[in-house]
């Protein structure tokens, strides 16, 4: 059940990603789209972990990409190495802006260790929770990001699905499978999956 702590967090969090200056257009309105995502990804590790999500997982899922417009990827090499020197920079901001509203707000050390842990991707494919986080991740690039980053990547785009469908778990593949896609998005997964 959510605590007050937790209440106080979320709203930090929300209030941070609230401030990304690139907007989504929702059903008409424009929202800021680390907001949008955040709350995604909260939804679909509801799905994903059922009712015994734990806090910090929760706590993770809603600050995982926290203030990422501040360290844009045109900031480093178009190669892949500047793209995992970006990542990997990313990921450690991330844990850091998350840990400051952790402990601004009263978490203890394990915990506040603990959501760390999660937002770094630590034990990927070990952990249980850091593999729900990380389909959660997914199931927004393909619900949210997609059919945009096929136009932009053609060349690139069925690689890119079949690194993301490695990624995930069973569990995250299925509801993947389900995801209203247009016939153009379906067929790039089809054809990344081998189908």
């Amino acid at each position: 059940m959510p605590n007050q702590r937790f209440n106080d967090a979320i709203k930090k969090i929300d209030a941070a990603n609230a401030q990304d200056p690139n907007l989504l257009d929702i059903d008409g309105q424009k929202r800021p789209l680390e907001l949008v995502h955040a709350e995604h990804r909260t939804g679909w590790v509801h799905k994903l972990a059922g009712d015994g999500v734990s806090e910090a997982l929760l706590l993770a899922a809603r600050a995982q990409h926290i203030r990422r417009w501040e360290i844009p990827r045109s900031d480093y090499p178009l190669d892949r190495p500047g793209y995992l020197k970006w990542r990997q920079d990313l990921k450690r901001f991330h844990a850091a802006k998350t840990s400051a509203i952790l402990q601004d707000v009263g978490y203890d050390d394990d915990t506040i260790r603990r959501v760390k842990d999660l937002i770094l991707k630590k034990r990927l494919k070990l952990d249980p929770e850091v593999q729900t986080l990380e389909d959660a991740l997914c199931l927004v690039f393909l619900e949210q990001q997609f059919s945009e980053f096929a136009k932009k990547e053609a060349g690139k785009i069925v690689d890119i699905i079949r690194k993301t469908w490695r990624k995930m778990s069973p569990q995250g593949q299925h509801f993947a499978l389900q995801l209203p896609l247009t016939p153009e998005d379906q067929a790039i997964i089809e054809e990344a999956l081998g189908a």
